[in-house]
């Protein structure tokens, strides 16, 4: 209560004796206090003394969950006491022999069927009714000795049963394979025929061959080697002789620039004094010209003539181009059906047991590569297989290993078409990483100042 709304208080007067001054002077300010007290409480919910002891008190049976806590990490039982203090939820196995419940007087009762009893037969009679025109049901109600599913069976658990009762988990969709999967490879020989995974060697690349296999063997690279250099030679004859033209044209061009530029200072007084006599000509020109006169009618006649036969002429032009491109067409899809033919046939005779001599014949030629690539790159030229005079041995001692099984499989399945050639990767890409510092420093707090 502020002193403003106070009564006046006198508490040092003499006396009380008159009426006026005992009104005037008496002390409420005690009375005042509690009644402002009282209507704070009012305000807040209710005077204090009016409610019961539930409504103000609160039995905390819990307890702080930050005390016990702090409790247990000092007071850290043991192990075995934890062992000992764990409990099953199951109750123990009452050992005590406890009398029979159902003594009779030794009279066994009649064996009559019960009301709520049905026989196996029965059941299974229901169950073929229920299971009426669904063949699928009639499988869930096995026996009830057997399991539903065998966990150790070959046979795996089928979608449908193992999916999700409620669909919370979202349904997985089976690998499609694409339709090239099924579809034979396409060879990368010259002539498109199959080349067998392991091929027959030649007779020239023998340890100890015969002379005209040897010989026929080192004719034929000698004249794949003389082949290629005549090529190179005749590719770098190509280019210096273009360099040769580029070089002489260049030299020319330089030529003509530099007298271009030495007679435009001469000839510029004779232009301006020959401009006058050309626009007389032009002038005298342009007087003599006749003027425009009417076709007459045999003039109109032969000129719808000569358009109609233009016409004519560009219509059948048009028409012939359209029957060359239908032969075309058909020529194109002949030569398909042949192709298929041809490729269905050697995949049969490749299957088909047959003499070796026979086998050998058919097969394609390796080292001979179409150009229209499978891959990024060519695939490798094969390795040249050939023993030269010098390197031929009389004894196995002295022969030495050559070749590579594995690099020969490798180039036979890209001949083969069954991968794609590629450049090796010498040098992978590594993941990205980044660094950055971190904030730990700067979070910090200052010591309160006292």
């Amino acid at each position: 209560m502020n002193a403003a709304t106070q009564p006046p208080q006198q508490y040092t007067q003499p006396s009380r004796k008159g009426k006026k001054a005992w009104r005037k002077n008496v002390d409420i300010s005690e009375i005042t206090s509690g009644l402002e007290d009282l209507r704070d409480e009012i305000l807040t919910g209710g005077p204090v003394a009016e409610k019961t002891s539930e409504e103000l008190f609160a039995i905390d049976t819990k307890g702080d969950a930050q005390t016990r806590k702090k409790y247990e990490k000092l007071h850290k039982p043991l192990k075995a006491e934890e062992i000992i203090a764990q409990r099953s939820a199951v109750p123990a196995i009452d050992s005590r022999k406890r009398p029979a419940t159902n003594t009779g007087n030794g009279i066994l009762p009649s064996k009559r069927r019960k009301a709520d009893w049905v026989s196996r037969k029965e059941v299974a009679r229901l169950r073929q009714v229920a299971a009426d025109g669904n063949r699928d049901v009639i499988g869930r109600y096995a026996q009830e000795d057997e399991p539903a599913q065998d966990l150790w069976a070959d046979v795996p658990v089928s979608q449908e049963d193992s999916k999700d009762k409620y669909g919370y988990l979202p349904k997985t969709k089976s690998k499609v394979a694409p339709s090239t999967i099924h579809r034979p490879p396409i060879s990368m020989t010259a002539t498109g025929k199959l080349v067998p995974s392991l091929q027959i060697p030649k007779a020239g690349t023998s340890y100890n061959p015969s002379f005209n296999d040897w010989d026929e063997l080192l004719t034929t690279a000698g004249e794949k080697e003389l082949a290629a250099e005549k090529k190179r030679l005749q590719d770098l004859a190509a280019e210096e002789e273009k360099a040769s033209r580029v070089a002489a044209a260049a030299k020319w061009r330089a030529e003509e620039e530099a007298s271009s530029s030495s007679s435009d200072e001469g000839t510029e007084w004779e232009g301006i004094a020959s401009g006058h006599e050309g626009a007389e000509k032009e002038d005298a020109e342009m007087l003599q010209q006749k003027r425009p006169r009417r076709k007459t009618p045999a003039e109109r006649n032969r000129a719808k003539k000569r358009k109609e036969a233009e016409r004519l002429a560009k219509h059948e032009r048009k028409m012939a181009g359209r029957k060359r491109q239908g032969e075309d067409i058909v020529e194109a899809a002949r030569e398909a059906r042949e192709k298929k033919k041809k490729v269905i046939h050697d995949v049969e005779d490749r299957s088909a047991p047959e003499d070796k001599d026979n086998q050998r014949e058919d097969e394609a030629d390796d080292s001979a590569i179409r150009r229209r690539k499978l891959g990024n790159i060519a695939i490798p030229e094969k390795n040249l297989e050939l023993v030269l005079p010098d390197e031929l041995q009389d004894s196995l001692r002295r022969l030495k290993p050559e070749g590579n099984l594995l690099g020969d499989r490798f180039r036979n399945l890209l001949v083969q078409g069954k991968i794609e050639a590629r450049r090796p990767v010498t040098q992978p890409k590594k993941a990205k990483k980044t660094y950055t510092e971190k904030w730990s420093y700067k979070d910090f707090k200052l010591p309160p100042v006292a």
